[in-house]
């Protein structure tokens, strides 16, 4: 009976540390998590929004959620939506944050007309990359200029990095070329500098949703090679020269992948979504769910591999160190 008590004592701890996908909301399938850590000391995820066995990432709206030991979330619901928008109906991809000037920005892509897989020739899709603030990280966001930041080349899949001298960098890809960086205004309502292309040591995959960040006076620069396997380089500047450094998270399922880096209470988390099979959804199909894991570095700064697991940042209440992060992320 000892031995039965025990065994059940231990399926009991692992299921209640079970926290893959993140408990973000039921029949709510969200993708594309953008982690950061504000002045409240709370673990912010902005995401795209699914909807629900939907056909070629027809997406109209941004959620925010937040939690303060990763495993209980508040979901506060659409942050933005199309509907907001003059100058986009359709295609709300993969948003990211920024603190800045006493404001929240949202940084996100949009788009208008239809994309033909069949007849690519037919295709009248285009997307921009737009910007919204406000004064609360639970929204709601505002378009304040009206218009994308700008409308040539296509573009989507923006991340905004605040560096410690508080100057902005937006990284973007756009049609034709990647690595891509340009930085913002002083107002974050455009551009001060043009988009320039930046030096990748010589490697350059094809990519989606690049993440960047900072730890240690080190720069990284992280993405989904190929659009699957997330790998990153280094530098000690924002702007590169880039340093390749190799694989953080292969594939999985050959399916596309987007993610975020960043630390809260003394640990460093990796964000990013796997398609999953989804009892009870309305389509027989896998659909993209939020998750998390551990991330660690190695005593020069390279990045461990990560391996994807169902137990995710489930025991991070008891792990968690508080007063170890900086109020608000970089």
């Amino acid at each position: 009976m000892k031995i039965v008590a025990l065994l059940l004592a231990v399926l009991l701890a692992t299921s209640a540390q079970a926290q893959n996908p993140l408990k973000l909301g039921k029949d709510l399938r969200t993708a594309d998590p953008s982690g950061h850590v504000w002045k409240d000391g709370r673990m912010w995820l902005y995401t795209s929004h699914d909807e629900e066995c939907q056909a070629d990432f027809h997406m109209k709206d941004w959620y925010a959620f937040s939690s303060t030991d990763l495993v209980n979330w508040t979901n506060h619901g659409a942050v933005l939506s199309v509907k907001d928008l003059t100058w986009a109906d359709d295609y709300a991809w993969a948003p990211d944050a920024a603190y800045k000037n006493g404001k929240y920005y949202l940084v996100f892509p949009a788009g208008t007309g239809i994309k033909d897989r069949q007849n690519p020739k037919n295709s009248t899709k285009w997307m921009g990359i737009g910007i919204a603030e406000s004064d609360n990280p639970a929204g709601p966001f505002k378009d304040m200029i009206g218009a994308p930041l700008w409308r040539k080349p296509y573009a989507n899949d923006p991340v905004l990095f605040v560096d410690d001298d508080d100057r902005a960098y937006l990284y973007s890809r756009t049609s034709g070329v990647n690595y891509l960086v340009a930085e913002m205004a002083d107002d974050m309502r455009g551009l001060k500098t043009e988009l320039q292309k930046m030096d990748m040591g010589g490697y350059e995959p094809p990519m989606e949703g690049p993440w960047v960040f900072k730890r240690k006076g080190l720069y990284y620069f992280t993405m989904p090679e190929h659009n699957r396997i997330l790998t990153y380089y280094t530098a000690t500047s924002p702007k590169g020269p880039w340093k390749y450094q190799g694989v953080i998270m292969e594939q999985e399922n050959n399916a596309n992948n987007h993610h975020s880096i960043v630390e809260y209470k003394g640990q460093w988390v990796l964000f990013y979504h796997r398609w999953l099979d989804t009892p009870g959804a309305a389509c027989n199909k896998k659909q993209r769910h939020v998750t998390a894991e551990y991330l660690h570095f190695n005593d020069d700064g390279t990045i461990r591999k990560v391996e994807r697991t169902d137990a995710g940042v489930g025991d991070f209440p008891r792990r968690a160190r508080p007063g170890t992060t900086p109020g608000v992320t970089k």
